[in-house]
């Protein structure tokens, strides 16, 4: 606990200009888990084998880097003393640059799986934007680039009843405005805030239910949509307005994941209480061109060259036409399974909560295993691929002993390709 403290008013270094290689949001440049192409990263690895860099990471957190310039940000929580923050890494070293306090007090209790750091933050290269659950309440904060907040909102209530089980929905950006999602069974609500002042630009209502899905910013059926999926439907808004598009009714009560997309069809999976995967035209028709009953509850899923990929959570990996569903293939890796699957050029990666990271084609014509790697006995953040390297937050140990690490993995050969 000393250490996130440390952290906290440690040193202060300051950014050099931004890198045009960044991911700077959850799921990355995109919002579809595809790493940028022309990358060159290694399949295999371990404690010593690839390893550019490695740190500890203070507290406890299932957020994944954020890498802007020449910073990676993770928000963590020290549990113990209730605090909540958000750190800075230097992206050629690891070195540790800053960590912000943000919050202190009044943690919610929590599903022992889930963690009071669990939303990945966003960054627009002027600030970093972050979002957290405490005193019944989700707060967003603003940074500058040195760590120095610029400011804090109270968005929304979040106070679950039924289910007390947490928050996890990542924020996301559009244009000058962060857009928040926080569904419960006491309130539901979607916001957008404006990223100078933190003032609210446009909120609507969502259904009172249990929900962790996290909302994305698409291009689909010729238009920019904001996506949402759980509480029994996928709902889409304007992004600019938050004006209700369309929603579809399917799907289930409770998501983890974020929904993908193609050039018209919009497709998500959940896990409570039903076990459902399911394809939904983006055109406001209602139409449901097929479902299944597969079950990713906390993770999302891929899609590549017309093809599905995912990773059930008891680590079960399929591939589907996406158009029609039909099932190419399936084959039974190791759960449990909470990170989500990461495509880098023809190759996914997908990690399982025990530390494994199995490496496998986009193939749809069967399953082609390339490596199985393990990296600590833990592993819940969805890793990052960026700049030719992979970025992984995992923990070793348990209780008083866990510690936490961020991993930088490269080709020993390789240099920094930016």
């Amino acid at each position: 606990m000393r250490i996130f403290l440390l952290a906290a008013i440690g040193f202060l270094v300051l950014p050099s200009a931004s890198m045009a290689a960044d991911w700077a949001k959850w799921r990355g440049p995109n919002g579809n888990h595809v790493a940028p192409a022309g990358q060159s990263v290694p399949t295999e690895w371990n404690k010593t084998q690839n390893v550019v860099w490695k740190v500890e990471v203070p507290g406890r957190g299932h957020s994944s880097p954020t890498v802007i310039g020449d910073l990676i940000i993770l928000t963590s929580a020290d549990e113990q003393n209730q605090q909540q923050g958000v750190f800075a890494f230097d992206r050629a070293t690891g070195k540790r640059l800053w960590g912000t306090v943000v919050s202190t007090g009044g943690f919610p209790k929590i599903h022992t799986k889930n963690t009071h750091a669990s939303s990945t933050a966003c960054s627009d290269g002027k600030q970093i934007y972050a979002t957290f659950n405490h005193h019944y309440k989700i707060q967003a904060v603003a940074l500058d680039m040195s760590g120095k907040i610029v400011w804090t909102k109270d968005v929304g209530r979040f106070a679950p009843e039924k289910y007390k089980y947490g928050y996890a929905a990542s924020p996301t950006l559009h244009n000058d405005t962060l857009i928040i999602a926080a569904d419960c069974d006491t309130e539901g609500w979607l916001k957008s805030l404006d990223t100078k002042t933190g003032n609210v630009v446009w909120q609507q209502q969502r259904p009172k239910k249990l929900n962790w899905g996290s909302p994305i910013v698409a291009n689909v059926s010729n238009r920019l949509q904001l996506l949402l999926g759980g509480c029994d439907q996928i709902a889409s808004y304007d992004p600019e307005t938050g004006k209700p598009l369309w929603a579809t009714p399917c799907l289930t009560m409770a998501t983890g994941g974020t929904v993908v997309w193609d050039e018209d069809t919009v497709y998500g999976s959940g896990g409570f209480p039903d076990k459902v995967t399911v394809a939904v035209k983006a055109d406001g028709s209602g139409q449901i061109p097929w479902e299944n009953g597969v079950k990713c509850y906390e993770q999302s899923m891929l899609i590549h060259n017309d093809y599905l990929y995912a990773v059930d959570d008891g680590g079960v990996a399929f591939c589907w036409h996406a158009k029609t569903g039909r099932e190419m293939w399936k084959e039974r890796l190791r759960g449990p399974v909470s990170a989500s699957p990461v495509l880098v050029g023809d190759t996914i990666y997908a990690s399982n909560e025990r530390g494994t990271t199995f490496v496998f084609k986009a193939n749809p014509q069967r399953f082609e295993a390339v490596a199985r790697n393990q990296l600590g006995t833990e592993s819940f953040a969805t890793a990052t691929v960026i700049d030719s390297r992979i970025y992984l937050r995992v923990a070793d140990g348990a209780g008083q002993s866990r510690r936490e690490t961020l991993y930088a993995i490269g080709n020993a050969s390789a240099t920094d390709s930016r």
